[in-house]
C-alpha cells in the first residue's frame, strides 16, 4: 500500500512548497444561511447553510448543509422530491461575469450530489459537496445559487 507523502520536518510538502494545515470542509460556522419553502412538498421548509467555498489549485469545493423540516406525514424524502427536480447549484462570478457549474471527472460523472440517491430526513443536516473550477485569484467572493431558492450573495473564496 502506498502512502501520500506528507509534510517534512521543515513544514514543506514533498513538492518543496509550504504544506497547508489539514482541514475538513463544512465544519464550523456557516458563511450564509436561510430558511426557504420547499417548492414541491406542501408545508415543508429547508434550512440551507453555505459552509464555505475553498479554492485549492484549479479546483474549488463548495459545502452546503440542507436540513429539511417536513410535515408529519412525510418525514424523509429524496433531495429531488423536496426540491421538485434536479438541484442545480452554481457559482456566479460578479467580477468576470461568469457562471461556474460543477466539473466532471474522467468518467464524465459530475462532481455533485445525486438528487435521486441523496436522502434527507426531517431535522437532520445533510452535507452536499460540489466541485467547481476555481474562480481566478482576482475574485474575492462569488454568489451561490442553490436550486430554485434565493441566491446567497458575497460568499468569500477561501484560498
Amino acid at each position: 500500500m502506498s502512502e501520500e507523502p506528507g509534510p517534512s520536518e521543515d513544514g514543506k510538502s514533498a513538492a518543496g512548497r509550504p504544506a497547508g494545515a489539514p482541514a475538513a470542509d463544512g465544519t464550523g460556522k456557516p458563511v450564509a444561511q436561510g430558511t426557504f419553502d420547499s417548492p414541491n412538498v406542501e408545508g415543508a421548509t429547508v434550512d440551507i447553510a453555505v459552509m464555505g467555498l475553498k479554492a485549492q489549485g484549479r479546483l474549488a469545493t463548495l459545502t452546503v448543509l440542507l436540513t429539511p423540516r417536513m410535515p408529519a406525514d412525510e418525514r424523509r424524502g429524496r433531495l429531488v422530491r423536496i426540491h421538485g427536480g434536479p438541484l442545480t447549484t452554481s457559482l456566479i462570478d460578479p467580477v468576470n461575469l461568469k457562471r461556474y457549474v460543477p466539473v466532471a471527472d474522467s468518467t464524465g460523472a459530475t462532481l455533485q450530489p445525486s438528487g435521486m440517491d441523496t436522502w434527507l430526513a426531517h431535522g437532520n443536516a445533510t452535507a452536499l459537496v460540489y466541485t467547481f473550477a476555481a474562480p481566478p485569484e482576482n475574485v474575492p467572493a462569488v454568489n451561490v445559487q442553490v436550486g430554485v431558492w434565493p441566491t446567497f450573495r458575497n460568499i468569500p473564496v477561501e484560498r
